[in-house]
């Protein structure tokens, strides 16, 4: 056997070897979610422990239950009340968002091309306040919003996630922008260009890609949080998502069909953001790992 023969099949069984792993690692991940998918399917409520999760007497009640729930007031004409939380989710997730990204691309800016006083304690500062979960913080901005009025209002939520989303947005485009040379900025400049007309024409379209991803992060963080929702918000037609899931869950039952399904439900519109913004990924995520 030649040297080449011998590499060629050492680097084949190095492939088959490692696709075989990936190929486990997905069955790893994926084997609870086909448990989901089973429970939201099934027309039995209780199903009995076996190897492959298949939906047993298949039914599409479970989902029909969770959607088709209403809301009916004194007064009021009947309304579609899990089209109406769905709507808050994604209006505070898209706002919360929005919010991070508006603050923290100049400050982040800001913080990556200028030299001023407070800069490096600011930035301390600023990881500080990643060190504290955000149930830690409910009292305070419960206070906070009750003094200004916007207590039990999409609008206090998503100043309450802005606490969050703004310093890990900050931290995030700082290093991305700290990756784009600054002899494009100047080129942009020497051309005629003023210091912000160069930020807007040359910086951003660069750090586009970890723009995206931080906002990613951001509407994320806000559609899947539970605590400060159930804490801020009072209502039935104010409440996001995986607040509308937890009453499925009590504490003397579970239905968990119907939890199941409110799970498939509440993961589409984060499926479809990723499949949308998936080029900027991998890009997005490595912008800021090496300092340029």
């Amino acid at each position: 056997m030649t040297p080449i023969t011998s590499g060629r099949k050492v680097g084949m069984l190095e492939s088959i070897g490692g696709h075989l792993l990936l190929t486990l690692a997905v069955c790893f991940a994926l084997y609870p979610v086909l448990w989901v998918v089973s429970l939201a399917f099934s027309g039995v409520t209780d199903l009995e422990p076996r190897v492959l999760p298949i939906p047993i007497d298949p039914t599409l009640e479970h989902l029909r239950g969770v959607v088709g729930s209403t809301l009916k007031n004194p007064g009021e004409p009947e309304r579609w009340l899990f089209g109406i939380q769905l709507l808050n989710s994604l209006v505070i997730s898209l706002a919360t968002a929005l919010v991070g990204i508006l603050i923290a691309v100049p400050t982040a800016y800001a913080l990556a091309r200028f030299e001023f006083i407070g800069k490096d304690a600011g930035m301390r500062t600023l990881l500080a306040t990643q060190m504290f979960p955000a149930v830690a913080s409910a009292i305070p901005l419960y206070l906070i919003l009750d003094a200004l009025g916007l207590l039990g209002s999409r609008s206090g939520l998503v100043l309450c996630y802005a606490t969050t989303s703004v310093p890990f947005a900050i931290f995030q485009l700082r290093g991305a922008f700290e990756t784009i040379p600054k002899d494009l900025e100047e080129a942009a400049m020497v051309d005629g260009a003023t210091r912000f007309e160069a930020f807007i024409r040359v910086v951003l379209p660069a750090a586009r890609p970890a723009i995206a991803v931080t906002a990613l992060f951001a509407f994320m963080s806000a559609y899947n949080e539970f605590v400060l929702a159930h804490t801020m918000l009072g209502r039935e037609d104010l409440y996001t998502l995986p607040v509308v899931l937890q009453r499925y869950i009590s504490q003397f039952s579970a239905d968990w069909p119907k939890f199941a399904a409110g799970s498939l439900l509440v993961s589409l519109p984060v499926m479809l953001l990723f499949y949308v913004a998936q080029r900027h990924l991998v890009a997005g995520l490595t912008s800021g790992g090496v300092k340029g």
